[in-house]
């Protein structure tokens, strides 16, 4: 079941079809690679990313002129989704740290950070999220004081849930450069080399076993004003942008990886007819209606991107569609295949687990719910009394 079944039309680009053909046959030609043994997860990944951008599956969305191909979002979004499809892993999410270099980055910085960052040779995390600071970035305490010279910064502060910061080469780090001024417009973005002096980073075990997140410490780590992305305060804006990309399923191939599994589901259901009750029916029937919402928003954020629009408060809402849809899907599922939960090597509980993950990363629930109330619906701030 693809994301692109449902008949929410917003002018397909020409060649669409013929580009997923074209990475049908590509896959074939190029089946996914087995892992070695002693090969840990986030270098399969790079490695899977690698043989993925010399096919020219990687950057389709990015202009040539900086390691891409030149085409439109939605295909992009047609190879994320043929990948998940597949049953392949998506294509490295990177997309959204590249858009943000594309508009905040210096033409030098798009020349010489794009190309590698899509090839895979150069691997890149995330550091937003604090420990004071997770989903309300605003509150982030990390500080990169500008040096009496102008020439750079000294940076102190802590990151968390830094995904696969440990086999990284670069981190997209947002630290506060002001700390008098209001709060959304004192933040700053930096291009950080994990290499350098006064950067520790320390992996985190999962409850499903991988050490995925990690911790980054930043002790007088030196960055020059060229590393800086954009103009001080900027970080905010670069911050908003990414949420575009890390929000919608589309990009991630996750609405194609879900719709496989209902599929599996639904498959049960037929063949189990009159077995299982009629509230465990009513609940596959209610991951089907969750997905099928999910799709048509998922539609209508890419369709708003091809147009030009910049991610609003809207993908709020399909953070938390995404989040609804993936828990109650795989709580459904652990209940109906628990047999075969041991043949699949525990693939759907370890998916189960990770979905646990969804109302806290990209933003908690709690925090999108605010947003809505106070951007989307206007309502006012629950009034406080002594």
């Amino acid at each position: 079941m693809s994301g692109f079944d449902m008949p929410l039309d917003f002018g397909d680009p020409a060649g669409l079809e013929t580009l997923r053909e074209e990475l049908r046959a590509w896959l074939a030609e190029h089946p996914l690679p087995e892992r070695r043994p002693d090969e840990e997860p986030a270098e399969f990944l790079v490695r899977w990313h690698r043989m993925l951008y010399s096919g020219g599956w990687v950057g389709l969305d990015v202009p040539e002129e900086y390691g891409g191909r030149g085409l439109t979002a939605l295909h992009q979004v047609a190879v994320s989704d043929e990948l998940g499809a597949g049953r392949a892993p998506g294509v490295p999410r990177i997309g959204y740290l590249a858009h943000a270099l594309l508009e905040f980055a210096s033409e030098e910085q798009r020349t010489r950070l794009l190309p590698p960052m899509l090839a895979g040779d150069n691997v890149w995390c995330q550091g937003f999220s604090e420990p004071g600071a997770g989903s309300d970035l605003a509150g982030m305490t990390t500080y990169a004081r500008r040096d009496d010279d102008g020439r750079g910064y000294t940076v102190n502060g802590q990151k968390l849930w830094t995904s696969y910061a440990q086999y990284s080469d670069y981190c997209l780090l947002l630290a506060r450069t002001d700390r008098d001024a209001p709060a959304h417009a004192s933040i700053t973005a930096f291009a950080l080399p994990l290499d350098r002096a006064g950067v520790t980073v320390r992996p985190l075990r999962a409850a499903n076993g991988d050490d995925e997140f990690c911790e980054l410490f930043l002790d007088d780590v030196t960055l020059s004003a060229h590393e800086r992305i954009g103009a001080e305060g900027d970080g905010w804006r670069l911050a908003m942008t990414t949420v575009n990309y890390e929000r919608n399923a589309l990009d991630t191939g996750h609405l194609s990886k879900y719709g496989l599994l209902l599929e599996r589901l639904k498959h049960e259901l037929r063949d189990r007819q009159g077995e299982l009750d009629d509230g465990l029916v009513s609940a596959v029937g209610r991951c089907v209606v969750d997905y099928q919402v999910l799709v048509a928003h998922a539609r209508r954020r890419t369709a708003e991107r091809l147009a030009g629009r910049a991610a609003g408060p809207e993908s709020s809402v399909d953070k938390l569609l995404m989040t609804r849809a993936e828990q109650r899907l795989y709580e459904t599922a652990l209940r109906v295949l628990p047999d075969q939960l041991a043949q699949d090597g525990g693939a759907v509980y370890g998916e189960y687990l990770y979905s646990r993950a969804a109302s806290v990363y990209g933003g908690t629930s709690q925090i999108q719910r605010n947003i809505i109330a106070k951007r989307l619906l206007r309502l006012p701030s629950a009034s406080r009394t002594s």
